[in-house]
This record gives structure tokens, sequence and C-alpha cells, in this order.
């Protein structure tokens, strides 16, 4: 079995002088993290793969993530190639990710989320909202052949 938790990016800022890759978090943003955090913290397996864009939205947001799990942010792997809005992408990404791992923690951007959501999962989503946490299990032992899996936790900040 595999299990795969996607977590969107937190509230960045939109200051125009800014390209988009460099957008920092918003304090709103950081308050919402700690709270899906703290929310999520018993569904969290400390063996996961862990992978984030390298942006820098997703990549403080996976620093604030794993900080209030306990995990070293070491474990953690920051790739450029998750810089990506298309689905197609993100989902290259998960299928080739070492199958020595059951689970894994990627944290990353729209629409690709909510697409990956919705391609992958049984409960439909209409958006993903910032630092929303989706986990989602596959009857299988390879990444390469994960399909139509179940969706087992959402956890999104206006519900906490």
């Amino acid at each position: 079995m595999k299990k795969i938790i996607l977590i969107r990016h937190a509230k960045a800022s939109l200051e125009y002088y800014l390209n988009d890759f460099d957008r920092p978090l918003l304090e709103v943003g950081i308050d919402k993290s700690i709270k899906v955090a703290h929310k999520s913290k018993l569904f969290i397996d400390h063996d996961s793969l862990i992978i984030s864009s390298s942006s820098k939205r997703t990549s403080e947001t996976a620093k604030i993530f794993l900080e209030h799990w306990n995990i070293d942010i070491t474990k953690a792997t920051f790739l450029k190639s998750l810089y990506t809005f298309d689905v197609n992408q993100l989902e290259q990404i998960v299928k080739s990710s070492s199958n020595s791992y059951n689970n894994l923690i990627l944290f990353g951007h729209n629409s690709a989320i909510t697409d990956f959501v919705n391609k992958f999962g049984d409960i439909f989503i209409d958006n993903v909202p910032t630092s929303g946490f989706v986990s989602i299990i596959f009857e299988t032992t390879s990444w390469d052949d994960i399909n139509r899996g179940k969706t087992n936790k959402i956890i999104f900040p206006r519900d906490i």
C-alpha cells in the first residue's frame, strides 16, 4: 500500500516587484500552516519521502509543517521540477518516486495539486486551498502503478 499527502503552499505575497518563484509567505499563511500542521500531525509517518517545490513560498511552507511535525528539515528534498502547475508533470514526479518508501509527502502548487487530488482520489475537491492537506491511499506496491485511490483525510484551514 502507498500513501501520498499533498500540501499546497501557504498564502503568499502578491507584490508586483517579485517574480513568482520568489514570493514569500504572508503572516496569515504562516498562521494557517501552523494550524493545519498541528491538526494533521497524527496522520504523518516519519518514515516518509518528503519532497517540495523549491519556490520560496513552498519551501517556507514545508519548513513550517516539518518543524511542527518534529521532522528534521534535512529529510526533505527541494526540487525545482516541483515548481509546476501541471498535473501531468506532478504525476510523473510521483510515479518516479522510490518504491522503498510507502509514504510520500509532497508540497506543491495549484492547479497541479487540485488536479492530482481529483484525478487520483475518490472525493471531488473544487479547490485545494493554500495550506490545504489531502491524503490519498493506493492499493499498490509501486508508485508507478498508482491509479484511483481512496481519499482518507482532508484538512483545510477554514475547517479548523
